[in-house]
């Protein structure tokens, strides 16, 4: 009986440590590792190789512009500014990146995930709805949304891995800063992943899973493509 237990214990600890929902970064092993586009350089951690600590400077670990928006999306009614491993390199292996969104009124930004990070965000400026959907777990096929109205100095958490959204439900543009616990977090565009994928998920598919047909599933790549 104790060997029983102790194989279930072990298979359900090695599904935990292995499963997405629990993924982040790993701790560095190293004070610094500035990540550098040296194929001649001897650490390649986190995707990135590591310049040698002697030739790191402050410039490594600095980034400025997150004061004004940046550039819009064709479309979107909003901008979109990263602060990441790729223009702070000083980040590599840190575990933490941020952000900042100017959204349009009555603009949306569409419901994505993050699969490496949870999101925490700031409201500098206007009024949106954010909220997160949640598996529910005694029906499948329903979820139970988290949501709520944010206005300056309010701050919301997107869980990691989970769908969530902001809506500008204000008169003016809004701004929010956004953070994650990731140097690289991911995004998945729910609408554009399902329906502009390359090569195209098939139309019966689409059609079965969305219960719609054939026409409607053909304005939807239309819209997402």
């Amino acid at each position: 009986m104790n060997m029983w237990w102790f194989i279930t214990t072990l298979a359900i600890t090695a599904f935990i440590c292995n499963s997405p929902a629990y993924a982040y970064d790993n701790n560095p092993l190293q004070d610094i590792c500035v990540a550098v586009n040296d194929s001649q350089a001897a650490v390649f951690v986190n995707g990135k190789i590591c310049k040698d600590p002697k030739f790191a400077t402050a410039n490594d670990f600095f980034a400025s512009g997150l004061n004004v928006s940046g550039i819009a999306a064709p479309g979107a009614g909003g901008a979109a500014k990263f602060v990441d491993v790729n223009n702070m390199p000083g980040l590599n292996t840190l575990g933490i990146s941020i952000g900042r969104v100017d959204l349009e009124p009555q603009r949306l930004v569409p419901f994505h995930t993050h699969p490496r990070a949870t999101e925490l965000i700031t409201v500098l400026d206007g009024i949106l709805y954010a909220g997160f959907l949640v598996p529910d777990p005694a029906n499948f096929f329903k979820s139970r949304l988290f949501s709520k109205i944010l206005y300056p100095g309010d701050v919301f958490v997107f869980p990691i891995g989970l769908i969530h959204f902001l809506y500008n439900v204000g008169h003016k543009k809004a701004t929010c800063l956004f953070y994650f616990n990731s140097q690289n977090p991911g995004l998945i565009l729910i609408p554009n992943s399902i329906f502009a994928s390359n090569p195209p998920v098939p139309d019966d598919v689409l059609a079965k899973g969305f219960q719609l047909n054939m026409t409607e599933i053909a304005q939807l790549r239309k819209k997402f493509s």
